[in-house]
């Protein structure tokens, strides 16, 4: 049909509504779709998308049978993940033992399931592949029917799924968890198995156990070397929010030249490595390597570097490392579902809700295994009426002349409610003998101890802990393995020796537009015309070193460190390196100064609109190992005047309103604080503000200068300010 003969009712028609009602009753629904039913993990680690696919194939069997092909548990996931067949084969490949995405993989898999660290190394179709569920499944399944978690309609009311799985062990943390919703995202890296079942253990012996002492860091399926921070770890732990860095592994062949590189930051691939080598190889940053060649195969991950004759590898190590994706940052949030709310937790935290989860799974299984005594009990003890006389329970049957009237004359006879009448009438005949009512009835007597326990144990809270953890031990001793990321300590860590890098004067130019140059050699001599894009110019020029740190203020708060080294030599006819680019910096955020460091001695001069003015200390913006540092000054005020001095300066004020007046930094106090609201300087009258801030000539320092703040400022010419002194 052509879509012009298409009717819709009210199209084309412009609705005058609110934004906000268009937002609460269009895009929230949808946002909170993906957040509660896509993106974000809940206590028990799974997303929905996980929790359909493995809860199928226990379904068909597939926790004790033998592997069947991928395309049939697709096809059977579908029944509850009505979302194409490809996103659910891909879920299936990420929890596979051969993609090797999981330090826990839960579904074993027969063919070629790719690899997370390959980019290129893409999985086979699922006709050719076959899966069935992993042996510790048994620990995510267990007690599924004992009524240990609520159970949902599908999306078409044909049958029900779980809303949790009632994991024996914190899997939220054994395994990574990414995932990207509306408005927030999630990424929890993953522990050893063994180690954070310890740490669960041991928490709930003394809630407030040392989480390093059993959980040094995080571990990845990839392996690769965790650069240890103890201030970072601590901060994450504590909060679930920051970074941290992760290098590969390598050996060397020094007989062949050859460094062989066998594991990798999770967050990188083979691919990503190897092209950053060969780019760096062209710009000539990595002249020491000869050839670079992807080697894996079936026995693992494998990246081989020959360089030349007489390179250090140690050396040549730290440089791929600083220009190469083989030691990488991973940026953790651990955001997830804590009964259909978004939290970020800590790691402490986290495992506090998980065990708040798992002892209500635990109750809920007590309290169904307890009513199942029960009513066994129940049909026992009738049984065991007619223990002495079963001859007159057959005569009562054969002289019963119809069917309906069998269990209430069994009732009436034995004194029975409706449960035991119907359990005696169902006996088969070959089990009418006393052997087989002695052996059934003596259950009764370990069963009355049964239900006792159970009782006691539902409102016994250590109970259910002792519970919790001989089933945490019994997964450390079948399922726990040792670390695959090994653990480096920030001192064990060689950098690259700075001799390396040649040291020379150097001019840096910045200009309105964000551009940034680095000239070789500096001149007093008049400066050459430079290309600038139309409309542009340069605002700050000065001397500096090779070896020099820049920080570059924005006008957003923000101050970005760079090395002068990192920068390439440019001539006067060349535009420049586009800083907002180079340094990763929001959008609408422009560089508005930028000083150059070498020791960080000294003080940054911060003047305000409002007539303050504040002293920071240059030790302040010390990033060490960062590279973007936020709140890097107040912004009550706009900021109209930077400067970076290593003694105490005369200033020259203007106000707005033609008033001046000269003073000296020692008046202020040096603050460690880089968004101090400053000290007021000049008072200012209302409708008056700072409108430049300039270094002081001798003739301003004779007429104008002040020896104590805040003052008003005085009416720009001598006469006017003596006038003003004799008022005073």
């Amino acid at each position: 049909m052509d879509r012009s003969d298409v009717y819709i009712e009210g199209m084309g028609v412009v609705v005058d509504e609110a934004i906000t009602k268009t937002l609460e009753t269009n895009y929230m629904p949808y946002a909170m779709s993906v957040i509660l039913s896509r993106a974000i993990p809940e206590i028990d680690g799974f997303k929905p998308s996980h929790r359909k696919l493995l809860y199928t194939m226990y379904k068909m069997g597939l926790l004790t049978g033998g592997k069947t092909k991928s395309a049939n548990v697709v096809g059977q996931t579908m029944r509850l993940n009505p979302h194409g067949d490809a996103a659910i084969y891909e879920t299936m490949v990420r929890l596979s033992k051969g993609n090797e995405s999981l330090l826990c993989p839960f579904v074993e898999s027969k063919g070629n399931f790719g690899k997370v660290y390959s980019r290129d190394m893409a999985y086979a179709a699922s006709r050719y592949t076959e899966v069935k569920l992993s042996e510790i499944c048994g620990y995510v399944f267990e007690d599924i029917d004992k009524d240990t978690v609520n159970f949902v309609d599908n999306y078409d009311s044909t049958m029900k799924e779980p809303t949790l799985l009632p994991v024996a062990f914190p899997n939220i943390l054994a395994n990574p968890n990414l995932g990207i919703a509306v408005g927030m995202a999630s990424s929890i890296c993953s522990f050893n198995l063994a180690e954070i079942c310890k740490t669960t253990i041991r928490l709930l012996e003394n809630s407030n156990h040392n989480l390093e002492e059993t959980l040094p860091a995080p571990d990845f399926s990839t392996g690769g070397a965790i650069i240890h921070n103890e201030e970072i770890f601590d901060s994450i732990y504590r909060t679930g929010r920051g970074s941290f860095k992760v290098r590969g592994i390598y050996s060397c062949d020094e007989k062949a030249n050859r460094l062989l590189i066998t594991e990798v930051p999770p967050t990188t691939t083979i691919e990503a490595i190897i092209d950053k080598i060969i780019e760096n190889m062209k710009n000539g940053k990595l002249k020491e390597i000869v050839d670079v060649r992807d080697e894996a195969d079936l026995k693992g991950l494998r990246i081989a570097v020959d360089f030349k004759r007489g390179v250090d590898p140690e050396r040549l190590m730290s440089k791929l490392f600083k220009l190469t994706p083989l030691e990488d940052s991973f940026s953790c949030n651990f955001n997830l579902l804590v009964g259909l709310e978004p939290k970020t937790l800590g790691v402490r935290e986290i495992i506090f809700e998980w065990l708040k989860f798992r002892k209500a799974c635990v109750e809920r299984k007590l309290s169904f295994e307890l009513c199942q005594m029960k009513a066994r009990l129940n049909l026992l003890k009738g049984l065991e009426k007619i223990l002495l006389d079963i001859d007159r329970a057959i005569k009562v049957i054969r002289e019963t002349k119809r069917d309906s009237e069998v269990l209430s004359n069994l009732q009436r006879e034995f004194d029975l409610n409706k449960e035991q009448a119907e359990f005696v009438a169902e006996i088969k005949l070959k089990n009418l003998n006393k052997e087989y009512i002695l052996k059934k009835t003596k259950e009764i007597k370990s069963l009355n101890e049964k239900i006792k326990w159970t009782g006691r144990a539902i409102n016994d809270e250590k109970e259910i802990e002792k519970l919790i953890i001989d089933k945490l031990e019994e997964i450390i001793e079948k399922h726990g393995e040792p670390r695959k990321s090994l653990i480096l300590k920030q001192g064990e860590i060689v950098e690259p020796a700075r001799e390396e890098i040649k040291n020379y004067e150097v001019q840096i130019f910045m200009t309105k537009g964000g551009y940034l140059k680095k000239k070789h050699g500096f001149s007093t001599k008049i400066k050459p015309d430079h290309k600038l894009k139309s409309g542009d110019k340069i605002i700050y020029e000065f001397p500096s070193t090779n070896l020099a740190e820049l920080l570059v203020f924005t006008n957003k708060a923000n101050v970005y460190r760079l090395k002068c080294y990192e920068l390439e030599d440019v001539k006067a006819g060349q535009i420049g390196v586009f800083l907002p680019a180079k340094v990763s910096m929001e959008e609408g955020e422009l560089p508005i100064y930028i000083v150059s460091v070498t020791d960080y001695v000294g003080n940054l001069i911060f003047a305000f609109e409002n007539g303050k003015f504040a002293k920071i200390s240059l030790a302040s913006f010390n990033m060490t190992s960062r590279k973007k540092m936020g709140r890097a000054f107040n912004q009550e005020s706009p900021v109209i005047f930077f400067d970076f001095i290593r003694e105490d300066q005369d200033y020259a004020v203007y106000s707005k309103k033609k008033k001046l007046l000269v003073f000296n930094t020692s008046l202020l106090n040096q603050k460690v604080t880089r968004d101090t609201c400053g000290v007021q300087v000049m008072k200012l009258k209302a409708g008056d503000r700072v409108a430049r801030v300039k270094k002081a000539d001798v003739k301003q320092k004779e007429n104008y200068f002040v020896t104590s703040i805040p003052k008003s400022g005085f009416a720009q010419g001598t006469q006017a300010k003596q006038l003003e002194i004799n008022l005073l």
